[in-house]
């Protein structure tokens, strides 16, 4: 087993340390080869029955896998001074097969699959350390003309829960020393959310979706005409990430801010007995965009104290930090090929979720151990066995005389080894591939 999965697993209590020690197994042998399919990332056939095995046993539960991980992630975290749990909604789809059963609906018209809602955890410096919770559910079909009903349902009973829910967790699992901050797109524009009660040092920082009511020092209004009568107060430049919408760039932002007071929604079944919630907004929009670009415009509503420029930078540095998630369901369906296994019910496919839940959010931190962390030792990510195989293997050397070579990451994703600069993805397949490379090692000399 290999010794970064020893440490994901440490606290795993499956109720039988055989099927630990399988996870484990599965977990290293799968991260070598995540993108193949099954029988083609594990080379013994035995090894492979073993895997669909675990998949199927109702014994395993795929919230015990989460549970483990979440706490290593915690772990982790603990030196931080401020963490972000990031959250956000995906949908797995899966294709039509004779039999399959524990699937529902999808935000696709005709598809099936499951609902996952992930918590991400980030430090303040754009570090992704792994998952604080996984939700997954199968979507009733809903019928239509139900809208209205659905609407005056009572936040409990909504599918719109879980965005709380998950909050409620990560305030209760996070230390008291961390300063915590919960980040959500517009989906988490929800006014039960924005009024949960919070502990001291803990925020909330979510994209507007809803034009509210909001009430001023000089008026009631609605939010976004209330937005609009501010005059820029500051222009900065930032850096947007690469999205399947857009290519990576430094957008300067026309970025002014103010206080609002919301009001409790008119819709609302609980109306009267709610309070209007008192919170900080930020505007930041590109007014010129590269041709062919979409410009970017944020409207964020956030607990944070924004009473100058730099109050109102950190704030929108944090909300960049957001597109990690996306990132992060990026490599779960593209990097580990989560939708393409054809396990025949939901509950297997939520343990295999929860199994590869835990090599994507290896691949991620890895990924950004070597932009964020350029000058950091290699061997925090990497074992020396591995770091010195992708040495000999790239340099077309069979030794490595001198031992004691400082090895770090370093910027544009490359490994420096003492000024010589390797080009090496994180991501590259060499890394996940240490067993097949031992024979190598040991036949160097001086190694």
């Amino acid at each position: 087993m290999k010794a970064w999965v020893s440490e994901e697993i440490k606290y795993l209590d499956l109720g039988d340390k055989r099927l630990n020690t399988r996870l484990g197994k599965i977990i290293s042998e799968l991260s070598e080869h995540p993108h193949e399919t099954v029988p083609q990332a594990i080379d013994k056939p035995s090894d492979v029955q073993a895997t669909y095995e675990f998949w199927e046993n109702r014994h395993v539960k795929a919230s015990k896998i989460i549970e483990a991980h979440k706490k290593a992630t915690i772990e982790k975290i603990k030196g931080e001074k401020v963490v972000l749990a990031v959250q956000d909604t995906t949908d797995l789809e899966f294709a039509p097969k004779k039999g399959r059963r524990g699937l529902g609906s999808i935000s696709k018209q005709g598809a099936e699959g499951l609902k996952v809602h992930n918590v991400l955890a980030v430090s303040g410096e754009g570090i992704p350390y792994g998952l604080l919770k996984q939700k997954v559910w199968a979507r009733e079909k809903v019928r239509k003309g139900k809208g209205y009903v659905e609407r005056k349902r009572k936040i409990e009973e909504k599918e719109s829960f879980r965005w709380i829910e998950s909050l409620r967790e990560t305030l209760e699992s996070i230390p008291e020393d961390i300063e915590l901050i919960t980040v959500c797109d517009r989906e988490g524009d929800i006014f039960e959310l924005l009024a949960e009660p919070l502990r001291e040092g803990a925020h909330l920082l979510i994209r507007a979706a809803q034009d509210r009511r909001v009430k001023t020092e000089e008026e009631m209004d609605k939010l976004f005409s209330k937005l609009e009568k501010l005059e820029s107060m500051a222009e900065i430049a930032i850096k947007l990430r690469r999205t399947p919408r857009r290519k990576p760039r430094i957008a300067r932002l026309q970025v002014k801010w103010t206080s609002v007071e919301i009001q409790p929604p008119q819709n609302n079944p609980n109306y009267r007995q709610l309070q209007p919630i008192k919170v900080n907004v930020i505007v930041a929009e590109e007014t010129q965009a590269p041709k062919g670009e979409k410009a970017v415009k944020w409207v964020l509503l956030t607990t944070l104290a924004v009473t100058n420029l730099a109050d109102a930078q950190k704030v929108l540095k944090y909300y960049t930090y957001r597109w990690l998630i996306e990132r992060y369901h990026y490599v779960l369906k593209t990097g580990c090929g989560i939708e393409k296994l054809m396990l025949d019910k939901g509950e297997r496919l939520e343990r295999a979720l929860a199994t590869y839940s835990i090599i994507a959010s290896r691949i991620l931190w890895l990924k950004y151990c070597a932009v964020e962390m350029p000058d950091e030792p290699a061997d925090i990510a990497l074992e020396e066995e591995e770091w010195q195989v992708l040495y000999c293997v790239i340099t077309k050397k069979k030794a490595l005389h001198n031992c004691g070579m400082i090895v770090n990451f370093a910027s544009s994703e490359t490994l420096n080894l003492k000024g010589k600069f390797l080009s090496i993805s994180v991501n590259h397949p060499l890394i996940m591939q240490r067993q097949k490379k031992r024979a190598t090692v040991r036949n160097t000399d001086n190694i």
